[in-house]
């Protein structure tokens, strides 16, 4: 029964648990179990939240009381260490915050825990969640679980594995510019990037740069996502950037009248290269959903292939980050890991730079404005090629040598822009390594997202495969 606990989804899960065909406690230990079997390989979850298995007991007796439910009553969920989690460690990925614990939930956590699901660990991230690799000097290494001398990404490379390796079935990452949808390509998985400011960042750290920030579920279904952001979304009072109510939805709904229209690019779509086998399963995806009815068609976006969104991204975002960093890095130099080290080595951006930074971001949104009222979606790569080997270095895609950071060509301009992006299996490498799609859709569209995901999923043919670990 452990084998199939560990393989169910969250939204099974919990209308097992409401059905009483499935007790939390069964869940709980199944999920601890599996934690003590796989995690020395992996290093995904980096710390235990004590009193998991008595929540889970107090969960059991709601049940058989009758109490009234939540949507997640029972289901363990784990979380990325850059969120806050009231009385359970939460130590950023760096020695500098090593042992501390917060007073208060994140608003994402508190909410999740008000539909009854129950904190089981937390998951590594890189130093400070700033690397396209999940390592660092506190908690370590984490490693794919499809091939465990390869990267699951970063920076929610370590919840995207513990997801993927059957260690939880739902978990909390954080996306600046691939941090969440790269990670869940690199390991298999779902991971859902909402608009900006959908989710509350309250608890989040680092807060800055906030205005590209996103809090995202991930997970191994599309439904499941789906749940986590209905819960999760929606103003908390504290982030100014969380304004908008969850039942403003400029998307298609969950059914449509008409057929949905969706471009898809690949090769050219993106600034760089992109590997064959990564627009080979963008290609069976936009032919999937043409079986599936909907309008598909191949589209060029000229302002994408012409703007390196990662090296915008990085002339703006460093100078918001780095005033940060020397503040919490003042006398602990020696504490400091490659990447955080990226960030404070780095000159200022001079001024003319980054106001063309500025411009180039205002291109991308016109373009897209320009795109959606032609499209309700736009399918295409999350990542440039399948996970590597552990250890930046360059790498030759399609015949071109990048720049490992090359990685983020397909996921910075929606994170620049702050738009809903979906990244999700669809495909699988020459050396068994997953190969994702995402899907992205106009601001507050989240639906449509949800919608062409859904049906991808139904007709995908890697849904079912499980990493063997």
């Amino acid at each position: 029964m452990t084998d199939n606990i560990i393989q169910m989804d969250a939204s099974r899960i919990a209308e097992l648990v409401a059905n009483r065909d499935l007790s939390p406690v069964e869940v709980m230990k199944a999920h601890l179990d599996r934690i003590a079997e796989v995690n020395p390989k992996v290093n995904a979850i980096v710390t235990m939240a004590d009193g998991a298995l008595d929540a889970a007991k107090k969960a059991e007796a709601a049940v058989k009381s009758g109490a009234r439910l939540g949507p997640l009553h029972g289901v363990p969920f784990t979380v990325k260490d850059a969120i806050d989690t009231a009385g359970v460690l939460t130590q950023r990925g760096s020695p500098i915050f090593k042992g501390r614990v917060p007073d208060t939930d994140a608003t994402v956590v508190a909410r999740l825990k008000a539909a009854g699901a129950i904190l089981i660990a937390k998951t590594n991230p890189p130093e400070f969640a700033y690397s396209i690799e999940t390592d660092n000097f506190l908690t370590g290494q984490t490693n794919n679980p499809w091939n465990l001398d390869y990267t699951p990404g970063g920076s929610s490379g370590g919840e995207s594995a513990a997801i993927a390796a059957g260690m939880s079935p739902l978990g909390v990452g954080s996306d600046l510019s691939i941090s969440l949808r790269g990670p869940a390509a690199h390991t298999g998985i779902v991971g859902f990037k909402a608009t900006h400011g959908r989710m509350p960042m309250t608890g989040h750290w680092p807060r800055v740069p906030r205005r590209f920030w996103h809090i995202g579920p991930m997970a191994r279904s599309v439904r499941d996502v789906a749940l986590a952001y209905s819960l999760m979304a929606g103003p908390d009072g504290a982030d100014g950037f969380s304004i908008s109510s969850l039942d403003v939805d400029a998307g298609v709904g969950v059914a449509s009248n008409r057929p949905l229209r969706v471009g898809w690019l690949a090769s050219p779509g993106f600034f760089g290269p992109i590997d064959p086998e990564v627009v080979t399963t963008v290609k069976a995806a936009a032919q999937a959903l043409s079986n599936a009815g909907c309008q598909v068609e191949q589209v060029r976006l000229p302002v994408l292939e012409q703007t390196d969104a990662s090296s915008v991204l990085w002339q703006l975002q460093q100078m918001e980050s780095r005033p940060e960093f020397e503040k919490v890095t003042a006398g602990h130099e020696g504490q400091i890991f490659r990447h955080a080290k990226l960030i404070l080595d780095t000159p200022d951006t001079p001024i003319a730079d980054f106001v063309a930074a500025e411009q180039a971001v205002e291109r991308l949104r016109d373009s897209f404005v320009d795109y959606f009222q032609r499209y309700d979606a736009l399918l295409g790569p999350v990542t440039p090629f399948p996970a590597t080997k552990h250890g930046l270095s360059d790498l030759v895609v399609d015949g071109k040598t990048v720049s490992p950071f090359h990685v983020q060509s397909a996921t910075s301009p929606f994170s620049l822009t702050g738009m809903p992006a979906l990244s999700m299996r669809f495909g699988t490498s020459h050396d068994g390594l997953p190969i994702g799609v995402q899907i992205v859709s106009s601001w507050l569209a989240e639906s449509t997202v949800l919608k062409v995901a859904s049906l991808l999923e139904e007709v995908s043919p890697v849904r079912k495969l499980r990493p063997a670990i």
